[in-house]
C-alpha cells in the first residue's frame, strides 16, 4: 500500500462503499485485530486509538466511533500555541447585526499569491453557537498549492466540502479521497487531514456543521428507493505516512486555531475499523423525484444530507441540490414559487444557470434568503415561465445547491462589505409589473 504522498496517482485510489456502515480496512496485512479492537499488544507494534464522533451512550443506530491502528497515538506532539485565523470566523459572530435584506455574491477571485487550503479559508456566514454545538458556518475556499508539512484538524465541527473548481485530492487519516466539481466529501469533526490542489487551483464552499453529524433523509412515502442511495457513499481505505520529518498540526478549536510541531506524520493509521470515517458522493447519483402532474414540489425533495436538530422535521441545516432533470408539470409556473420560509437559505452554483435566476447568479456565486426574507423568481423570469407552452424540458448542465438552516444564517463582516457583494441584487425583482385588473 503506498505510504509515500509523492507516489499516489490519484486514478488509482480505491474506496469502500456505503453510507454509514462498519467498515474495516488494513493497509498491512494482519494489523486488524480480529474478534476485540484493544488487544493487549497490537500487530507490528501499532497503537489502538478510539475515535468517537457521538457520545459513547448515544443510541446504537446513531452511535459513530471508529477504532484505528496506529504508528503513534494522537497524543504524540507538542504543545499547541496560537496562530492568526485570518478571515475564519465561527459562531456566535460578533460582527454587525444580520440585516432582512436578500443577498447575492459574485464568486471570489482565486488566490494569486501562494496559498494552501487552510489559509484560503474565508468565512461568509454562520449562526447557532460552536460551543454548544448547534447551527454552522459556511466558507469558501481557494487555494493554489499544496499544504505540504502542514496537516489541519477541525474540533469545532464536521466539513462538507462543495468544489466548484478543480480537483482536489485529501489525504485523510483514514485513507484517500479524490473530489471533483460535482462530488462532495465529509470530513468528521475531529479527524487529521489534508487538501491539496491536483492539476490546477481549487475553489469552492464548505460547510462547517457544529451539529448532529450529517445523515440521509428519511424518504417517507418515497419508499425503500431514491434520492441518495447508501451504497453510493465511497470510503477510504486505509493508507499511511511513515515519516520522520518536522511537520505542523493546525487544529481549529473554539473558534481559534492553533498549531503543535510534530516530528511525524499524523497521517500514520495503518487500520481501522468503524463508520465514523470521511466520504465522498457523486451527486450525478442523486436519483431525482419530481412532481409528473402539476405543481411544483418544496425543495426538500432534493436533500442529499440532513443535521437533524431536536425538532423533528426542522434540520439544523439540509444539504439540498437542483441537478439536471425533467420538467413536465402541467398547467404550472414551473421554477420555485415566491415564497417567505421559516428555514434560513443559503445556496451556491457550481455550473450551469439556475432556473430561477438567469442573470446574475454566476457559478462560484452565492446568494442568501434569511427567515421571512421574501424571495423568488426575478422579474424576467417570471414573465417567461408565466406564458412558455408546457412541453416536456430537461433541465441539462446545470448544478446549484443550497445550505438550508432553522437559525438565521448572518453574514460576516467581511461578507457585508467585499467588493463582490451585488448591492444592485435587489433590482432583479424591479420589473415586476402590476398583473391584475380585477376580471376573473
Amino acid at each position: 500500500m503506498l505510504r509515500d504522498k509523492s507516489m499516489i496517482e490519484p486514478n488509482n485510489i480505491c474506496y469502500s462503499h456505503g453510507f454509514n456502515n462498519e467498515h474495516e480496512s488494513e493497509a498491512l496485512q494482519g494489523a486488524l485485530p480480529i474478534g476485540q479492537f484493544n488487544p493487549q499488544k497490537c500487530a507490528y507494534g501499532l497503537y489502538a486509538e478510539q475515535f468517537s464522533t457521538t457520545a459513547f451512550t448515544a443510541p446504537r443506530h446513531e452511535n459513530r466511533r471508529t477504532w484505528m491502528y496506529r504508528i503513534r497515538p494522537s497524543i504524540s506532539m507538542g504543545d499547541y500555541s496560537p496562530i492568526d485565523k485570518g478571515l475564519l470566523r465561527t459562531a456566535p459572530l460578533s460582527g454587525p447585526p444580520c440585516p432582512p435584506n436578500v443577498m447575492r455574491w459574485d464568486a471570489q477571485p482565486i488566490c494569486e499569491t501562494p496559498t494552501d487550503f487552510i489559509d484560503g479559508l474565508t468565512t461568509i456566514a454562520a449562526n447557532g453557537d460552536a460551543n454548544t454545538h448547534i447551527g454552522i458556518a459556511i466558507h469558501l475556499y481557494s487555494a493554489n498549492k499544496g499544504m505540504e508539512n502542514r496537516y489541519f484538524c477541525n474540533a469545532d465541527g464536521e466539513l462538507m466540502v462543495v468544489p466548484q473548481q478543480g480537483e482536489l485530492i485529501a489525504r485523510t487519516e483514514l485513507g484517500l479521497l479524490k473530489v471533483k466539481p460535482g462530488e462532495i466529501m465529509v470530513i468528521p469533526r475531529g479527524i487529521k487531514f489534508q487538501i491539496d490542489p491536483i492539476d490546477e487551483p481549487i475553489r469552492g464552499y464548505v460547510c462547517e456543521n457544529y451539529g448532529a453529524p450529517f445523515t440521509l433523509p428519511e424518504r417517507g412515502p418515497v419508499g425503500a428507493n431514491g434520492l441518495a442511495n447508501q451504497r453510493d457513499f465511497e470510503y477510504p481505505v486505509a493508507w499511511f505516512e511513515d515519516t520522520e520529518q518536522a511537520s505542523c498540526l493546525v487544529t481549529k478549536f473554539m473558534g481559534e486555531l492553533y498549531q503543535a510541531q510534530l516530528g511525524h506524520s499524523p497521517l500514520d493509521v495503518v487500520a481501522w475499523v468503524g463508520n465514523s470515517a470521511p466520504y465522498k458522493y457523486d451527486l450525478s447519483c442523486f436519483n431525482v423525484i419530481n412532481t409528473v402532474s402539476f405543481d411544483h414540489p418544496d425543495p426538500s425533495i432534493f436533500t442529499v444530507l440532513t443535521s437533524p436538530s431536536d425538532t423533528a422535521g426542522t434540520a439544523n441545516m439540509d444539504f439540498v441540490i437542483f441537478p439536471p432533470r425533467w420538467m413536465v408539470a402541467e398547467n404550472t409556473f414551473r421554477p420555485p414559487w415566491y415564497h417567505r420560509n421559516v428555514m434560513s437559505e443559503f445556496m451556491g452554483l457550481i455550473h450551469g444557470v439556475y432556473d430561477a435566476k438567469e442573470t446574475g447568479f454566476e457559478p462560484g456565486g452565492m446568494s442568501l434568503h434569511n427567515c421571512m426574507t421574501p424571495h423568488g423568481p426575478e422579474a424576467e423570469v417570471f414573465e417567461k415561465a408565466s406564458n412558455n407552452q408546457l412541453t416536456p424540458q430537461k433541465y441539462a448542465s446545470t448544478l446549484a445547491f443550497m445550505f438550508e438552516s432553522r437559525y438565521v444564517i448572518a453574514p460576516t463582516e467581511f461578507a457585508l462589505h467585499t467588493a463582490t457583494r451585488q448591492k444592485n441584487y435587489l433590482g432583479c425583482w424591479g420589473n415586476l409589473k402590476k398583473h391584475f385588473d380585477g376580471k376573473a
